[in-house]
Parts: C-alpha cells; structure tokens; sequence
C-alpha cells in the first residue's frame, strides 16, 4: 500500500469503532441510568426487555475500538492506562455489574431490587467513567519522555466531574429517545416528559463544557478561534439535531428523537477529534509517534477489513429481526 498513511486510516477505523460503542451502547446505557426512575416494576421489565437481544453485541464496537488502538498505537496504552487506571476499571466494573445483572434479574424473586440497583448503578458508574475518561483526554497527560508521570487520580478534577455528569445525562437521553421508539402507553408517556428536561440538561453542561475547555487546554481556543474554520460546521450541526429533538418531542414523533439524538452525539464527538487533531495523546504525542510499524498496521489492517463488515452486517440483522415495540408481558429474554 505504497503511498497510503496507514496511521491515518487506522486512525479513522478507531475513531468510527468509538464511535458506534458510544451511539449504540449509549442508549443501552441510558437505559439502566433511567432505571430507578421508572414508574413501576413492568416498566422496568419493558425496559430492559428492549436493549436484551442487542446490549451485548453493542459491546463488540468497545472491543474493536479498544483492540485496534492496542495494535495500531501502543504508546496511547502505554501512557492512558496508568493515567486512567482506575477510570477504566470502573467502567469495566460498571459494565459488569450490568451484565451480571441482565442475566439474573429476570429470575430473581427476592433479591430482584438488588439487581434493579446492579443495573442502574453499574449503567451510572460505567457512564461516569467514560464521561471522565473524555474530560481527562481534554485536559491532557503529564508525560516524559513517553511515559506518563502524573497521580493516580490526576484524571479525577472538577473538570472531568463535569463531563462525567454530562455524559450520563447524555446517555439517559438517549436511553429516553430509545425508550419512546420502543415503547408504548404510560411508559412511552412517562419518557415523553422526562427527555425535554434531560436534553435541558445535555445543552447546559455542553455550553459549561465549551466555555471551560479553552481554560484547561489553551491550543483549543487558538484552534477554533484564531480564523472561522469549517470546523464550526460540527457544533452547528449538533445544535440543528438538538433542535430537531426539540421538534420531534413536541410534535409526539416516536423515531425522530432518538434519530437526531444520535445525531447530536455523532457531531458532538467530530468536534471533539478535531479541537484534539492529531494529537492521540494530548497535549504532545500526534497520531505519528504513537502509532506502531507500519508493517505491522498493515498485517491487522486486512484482520479488520473482513471484521468491520460481518460485525456491521450481523448488528444491522439483530436491529432488523427485533425491530418494533417491546410491550408488557412480552419480551425476547
């Protein structure tokens, strides 16, 4: 493949991997942060009913994202994961907890609300995490000579608290929009109402979010404010999705929601890469010191070319074979 960076198609392969795990698991996710708060226990049955026959091959796009950025960048796992050690682990455990929960919840009888919180507090944990992991990649990592010499809990600031709230909170409301597609009668009802005040919520931290991250990485001002840049297409876009959210709420459209929700997302997370571009590890390590050989990218990148599409073609059978409502009493579990 003379002539060919594979760096950068590796690059766009983990960024795409990322983000279908963070639209597709998100719902899932959400799902479970909204847990606790449903009207009753059939509610909880229908919600989790849902997401059954899809939560697990969601996760397949965590794996493949986190698989390739082993293979075709080690320098990011040699510096990410003793910064965000323990973050990770608590997305893991987070993830986990709902796992276990999905398989023994439905044939528990006492210890059934113990497994509704399994769920609801793994969901939470797992988006938390994620949500800092996010911030924490923002701020940056205290690196010498490729290694990384900062705390344990350095990934841990006010700053990643905040886009760790922001995160659940964006994932309840997608879990929400899921939820109105799925569902029907007072459940549909009761996320009709709640998703207003969770997109209320997803816009207030996204402007906090924006105004601060100049102020924790200085090169992100100097890259969107320095000339106007096509760049600002990717925040106008999630505010045009954002306002069809708004729309499709209001009008009591059932696939619109959670559509343009994901739409915000995918726009949101664009903007994200480009304010960081190309740097994999901010703020000094570009996309070209960390990758590895460029034999070595080429042997996985054929792998990947026949994974990519048996896992797009299987995901999109499973949405297909269990499309429609999901009803109580009825489920695929």
């Amino acid at each position: 493949m003379h002539g060919i960076d594979l760096t950068i198609i590796w690059a766009v392969i983990i960024a795409f991997g990322i983000m279908m795990y963070v639209l597709m698991d998100g719902f899932d996710l959400g799902v479970g942060i909204l847990f606790p708060f449903a009207p009753d226990e059939d509610a909880r049955d229908v919600m989790m009913n849902s997401v059954a026959p899809v939560w697990d091959g969601n996760e397949t796009w965590l794996i493949l994202g986190g698989a390739g950025l082993l293979a075709a960048f080690p320098l990011v796992y040699s510096v990410l994961m003793p910064a965000l050690y323990i973050g990770v682990f608590l997305m893991l455990a987070g993830l986990i907890f709902r796992g276990v929960a999905f398989e023994f919840r439905f044939k528990a009888n006492s210890s059934r609300n113990l497994w509704n919180w399994a769920f609801a507090g793994g969901s939470m944990v797992a988006a938390f995490a994620q949500g800092a992991v996010v911030g924490a990649y923002i701020e940056g990592f205290n690196t010498v000579d490729g290694r990384y010499v900062g705390g344990a809990f350095d990934w841990l600031t006010p700053f990643t608290v905040l886009t760790g709230l922001g995160l659940v909170a964006g994932y309840a409301l997608l879990g929400s929009t899921w939820l109105i597609m799925k569902t029907v009668g007072h459940i549909q009802q009761w996320v009709y109402r709640l998703a207003p005040w969770l997109l209320a919520a997803v816009l207030a931290v996204f402007a906090v979010v924006s105004v601060w991250t100049p102020a924790v990485d200085p090169s992100a001002f100097e890259r969107w404010f320095s000339v106007i840049r096509l760049i600002w297409v990717f925040p106008l876009l999630a505010l045009l999705f954002a306002f069809l959210v708004i729309r499709g709420l209001r009008r009591r459209q059932q696939s619109v929601p959670f559509v343009a929700t994901m739409g915000m997302f995918a726009f949101t997370y664009l903007g994200l890469l480009v304010t960081k571009w190309p740097y994999v590890v901010p703020p000094n390590h570009t996309l070209w010191d960390a990758a590895a050989a460029p034999g070595s990218q080429l042997f996985l990148l054929i792998g990947m070319l026949f994974v990519i599409p048996v896992i797009l073609a299987y995901t999109a059978w499973t949405y297909w074979v269990f499309r429609g409502k999901v009803k109580v009493g009825e489920g695929y579990h």
